[in-house]
Formats: structure tokens, sequence, C-alpha cells
């Protein structure tokens, strides 16, 4: 092992915070076994040997999307034979119908960029929700639907999230951020919020005491210096609000997607690596989430000895990344997850939404 890469072993095993130069050195690295040992001292530090879980339900209100990103395999045309919408009593429909699991803990909302839906449509949506399920936790909207309903309302980003508030949005997810750089951007979502407004959004949403998640989608054009980059800043803005609860790595998924006819998927190593990594240099955020439904439950797994200490949940009928070719199932049930943390030796924690422990397994 080099001098950098034993200078970096010693920051970690020190609390020291790492550096850009330091990250740029970890992915340069192909020792996955070392990036994993370190990775998991540090998730032992940080949160012992809790894995957690919870029970939600997807809600994707519509796949028409004025974005039309060439990362994205869901979104469509209003005009093609795969578009659907939800009307308000739908997306209910669905809800109530979850609801009658009982441990059903949290609605998990997002949707394309519709052309034509108002701002209002958004904001009844949460509110009938919220009259109908007040109990359930409302997890919605990303970063860049809120700067799309600034856009298209005239209102203010401030506006925007106090109105979704007042009708019942509970907290918001992290999705949205790609890589947050605009030279990215401008290539694969420039339709799409820039990577100063998805921050600004987050940062306007945990001033208002909403608290969200944080994303990276990686693999396909992004340099390694821009995945440290993005780390970077989110790492920043988690110094400035300490309002983000978790951070999830979005390998990039090829299948059905204009990106996709360049790009073969990242590889397993990349995954890992890229989670160990994660786990380095976000030093401030406590959960970093193992997605099964990105990495398939397998490598979700595999990730838990990686830094990760979140598998995230149920979910029940994932649509947007199983769009993109997603292999996983749609969703699984409680039992699987518990029986998949146990085989790793670890302790399954039921969770809420917001982080608190409703059951240790």
């Amino acid at each position: 092992m080099n001098i950098v890469l034993e200078q970096i072993e010693a920051k970690v095993m020190q609390g020291i915070r790492l550096n850009r130069e330091d990250g740029i050195a970890l992915f340069e690295c192909n020792n996955l076994t070392w990036l994993g040992y370190l990775a998991d001292i540090v998730r032992q530090n940080v949160s012992g040997d809790y894995v957690y879980y919870n029970v939600n339900r997807h809600i994707n209100l519509t796949n028409i999307c004025t974005a039309r990103c060439e990362l994205c395999a869901f979104g469509c045309d209003a005009d093609s034979v795969h578009s659907y919408a939800m009307n308000k009593e739908k997306a209910l429909e669905i809800a109530k119908q979850a609801a009658k699991d009982p441990d059903l803990r949290e609605l998990h909302i997002v949707s394309g960029l519709h052309p034509d839906w108002p701002f209002s449509y958004y904001v009844d949506v949460i509110k009938e929700l919220k009259q109908a399920l007040p109990h359930i936790h409302l997890k919605a909207f990303t970063a860049v639907e809120i700067i799309y309903f600034s856009t298209i309302s005239r209102k203010s980003v401030t506006e925007v999230l106090i109105e979704l508030q007042d009708a019942g949005l509970d907290s918001m997810p992290g999705g949205g951020a790609e890589i947050l750089s605009d030279r990215v951007r401008n290539e694969i979502c420039p339709k799409k919020a820039t990577a100063a407004e998805w921050l600004e959004v987050a940062r306007v949403a945990h001033s208002l005491g909403i608290r969200s998640n944080a994303s990276m989608l990686y693999g396909h054009i992004e340099t390694v210096e821009e995945r440290v980059d993005h780390l970077l800043s989110l790492r920043n803005l988690q110094d400035e609000t300490g309002g983000f609860q978790t951070f999830i790595c979005f390998p990039f998924h090829p299948n059905n997607t204009v990106l996709g006819e360049r790009i073969e998927r990242t590889s397993v190593w990349d995954e890992l690596k890229t989670m160990a990594i994660s786990r380095l240099m976000l030093d401030n955020f406590k959960n970093i989430k193992a997605y099964w439904v990105m990495l398939t439950l397998p490598i979700a797994q595999l990730a838990l000895g990686f830094g990760a200490n979140d598998i995230d949940g149920t979910v029940s009928e994932e649509k947007i990344m199983h769009a993109a070719g997603a292999k996983s199932a749609t969703s699984l049930s409680k039992d699987t997850i518990i029986k998949t943390i146990r085989q790793t030796g670890r302790i399954p924690v039921e969770r809420d939404s917001m982080y608190n422990i409703v059951n240790i397994l």
C-alpha cells in the first residue's frame, strides 16, 4: 500500500476529515477489501450493528414528463402508449389500499414533471392523503420537482415548500441530484434543476424543518473528480444545515435510456467501492443506504459490509428504476428484509421515516 493510502488510513483511524485529494485517491484505489475494511470501521463507530429498514409504499403520480432526460427510462411524452397520469382519487385509492397493512409508515411520492398539471394538484394530493391517513408519513417530491413547481406557480421555493408543508408534507426524498456538476447535467438532464438549485432547495427545506435525503447517480459520464466534488457538496451542506437524514448511491441503469445506447452498466466492484468511499467521505451522515431496488438484494446485502447501515424498505411497486431494467423485485416482505439483515450477523431495526426506532428484532 502506498504512502498516500497509508496516510488516509491513519486519518480514518484518528477521525480526521478526508479532503478532495483523499477522495480521488480512494476512487483510484482498487483494493476493495481495504476500502470495505475502513468503511466498516467507520460504520461501526457511527451506528453500531443496527441495520435500518421501514415499511413503505411508492406512489408515482405520472410518468409524463417535460424533462425527457437521456438518463431516464421512466418519463415519456403524453401521447406515448406507455403514459399514465393518476387523478387525486386514484392516488388516494392506492394509499388507502396500502394502509390496510398496519405496519405501513410511509408513502414515498415522486413523479414526472407533467406539462399540464398546476401546482395546486400536488398540494391537493398531499392534503387529501394527510387528511385520510394522518398517521402515515408523507415523503414527497424531489428538489427537481420543487424547482418545477416554483416555475409553474411563479412562487418562490420557500413559498412552494411552506404550502406543501402546510398541506401535510413531512419530508423529502433525495432523488434528482444525479451528479451535482452542471457540465454533467447540461448533457444528461439539461431541463432539470441545476446543481445550485438542487442544493438550494435542500437548504431551504432544512431551514423550514423539512428533513430530506441525498443521493448520487453514478456510472455514466461523470469523472472521478466530479463524484468526489458531489460528495463534498453534500457534506458541506450537511455541515451547514444538518438536515440530510441519509445518503443513497444509485448506480446508473442504462437499459431503455438514450444514454444507455453508448454506456454500459457499471460493475459490482464499482458499486461496492462507491458505497465504501461515500461512507468515508460523508463523515457527517449517520445513515448510508444500500438501496436494494437499484443494487439487487444480494449486492445490497454485501454493501452492508462496505459502510451501509440501511437497506431501505418494503417499497411496494417501484416503477422508475424498473423502467430502466432493474432486475430486483418490485417489493419485498418484512420477513425477507429481516432475514437478509440477519444473515450478515447484524441487527434488523424497523424505523420510521425520521429514523426513530420502531422495533429491534
